[in-house]
């Protein structure tokens, strides 16, 4: 597995890589994972089988980093062919030519799993540029990487679909990522709520995410002047960091709402992230672009109810879930989505059993055993080997 990002850079990206491979080992499979190397130390140590590249942080993001060519390729050269059967790229930058590079010299094939919707994230980070011409450059961008490996592997039918009407002919698999069972360990939401000041029985919604612009947090914070009007006491908490969270502090003073906004930072994924979705009455979501949309699952998981809009990969998660409710991304019909659930303790526990059942649905070893699958039947297609890419 070769990634630009792997914790401890917290996004889903991330914790779909660790929920796959660590499956993929339990069932049998060695898997080497390429990642970079940050400036703090992961939470955990690595393992043998994590290599560190050198790395430097990426201007327009601070959080990313890009990867040292030179060292990588060191590392690189020391690959045999006999150990190796197939490469997995998680992200179309570095890593993806760095596995191209690789895959040609080694005679294997190269399968990519595209975890986001690049065409809605670009002119975020390109605001000079028109958006109409950053969605070109996007999906031109997309189809050039998307045919120069041997298989796609989407979390979501939505955006396969988005991926086909491009023009993508590589063959794509869906395939999502589960929910390890870690998921599943009931959190301590009393000793959230305790450690973050936040009353008992005071009315909480919850989001959880990188705080970034394509997130629709910004939503979330507009329609809360109408949620408190049904619900005064209402506390939105978002869980996480990111470029949108100084504008979105912001907007938050502007509008007099700082008394129903708690900003908690990341969470740690084994303890108190947990405790927090389980504090949580409702967790809510209105992201545009989600290829899947973990952050549902995991709430789920907890029996946290779901207020949240059906897009892209949302959609696909939500489809036949009885734990969740699900909204347009309009002000007065989120607000009255989200009030409906905090003010009605009866309803909330009965959505609560069915979140946990819809959950267990996802199961993580599942999408592992279909991984190790579409592995097998790339390495035994005859197709052609990826093309030299030097730039």
């Amino acid at each position: 597995m070769l990634s630009d990002v792997y914790f401890p850079r917290v996004n889903g990206v991330s914790t779909s890589i660790q929920t796959f491979r660590s499956d993929l080992m339990a069932l049998g499979a060695k898997v080497t994972l390429l990642a970079p190397q940050y400036p703090q130390s992961p939470s955990q140590p690595d393992d043998a089988d994590i290599v560190r590249i050198k790395s430097w942080a990426m201007p327009f993001d601070p959080e990313d980093r890009g990867m040292s060519w030179a060292d990588a390729n060191r590392w690189a050269a020391t690959i045999r062919p006999e150990d190796v059967d197939v490469i997995l790229v998680q992200t179309p930058f570095f890593a993806h030519y760095l596995g191209l590079r690789l895959a040609r010299r080694l005679g294997v094939p190269v399968v990519e799993t595209y975890h986001t919707y690049f065409e809605h994230y670009l002119h975020h980070y390109l605001p000079a540029v028109p958006a109409s011409i950053t969605k070109a450059i996007a999906r031109r961008f997309t189809v050039s990487q998307c045919h120069q490996v041997q298989a796609v592997i989407s979390p979501s039918p939505q955006m396969a679909e988005a991926l086909r009407a491009y023009g993508v002919r590589t063959p794509i698999e869906v395939l999502p990522t589960g929910l390890p069972a870690s998921c599943f360990a009931p959190g301590n939401g009393v000793r959230f709520r305790e450690a973050q000041g936040i009353a008992p029985h005071r009315p909480m919604a919850l989001f959880v995410g990188r705080v970034a612009h394509e997130k629709n947090i910004d939503f979330l914070i507009r329609m809360l002047p109408r949620l408190r009007e049904k619900v005064p006491d209402v506390l939105l908490v978002i869980a996480g960091e990111g470029p949108a969270e100084a504008p979105l502090r912001k907007r938050v003073e502007e509008m007099g709402l700082s008394a129903n906004v708690h900003f908690v930072g990341y969470l740690h994924r084994a303890t108190t992230l947990l405790d927090c979705y389980r504090a949580a009455d409702a967790f809510v979501f209105a992201s545009r672009t989600e290829t899947q949309g973990l952050v549902l699952l995991e709430a789920l998981a907890q029996g946290t109810p779901v207020v949240s809009t059906a897009v892209m990969g949302t959609a696909d998660v939500l489809r036949g879930v009885k734990g969740a409710v699900v909204v347009p991304e309009e002000i007065d019909a989120f607000a009255e989505g989200v009030a409906s659930v905090l003010r009605d303790p009866e309803r909330r526990a009965e959505l609560s059993i069915h979140a946990r059942e819809d959950a267990a649905r996802w199961a993580s070893k599942a999408m592992a055993e279909r991984m190790l699958k579409i592995f097998e039947r790339v390495v035994e297609s005859d197709e052609p080997l990826t093309e030299v890419v030097t730039s």
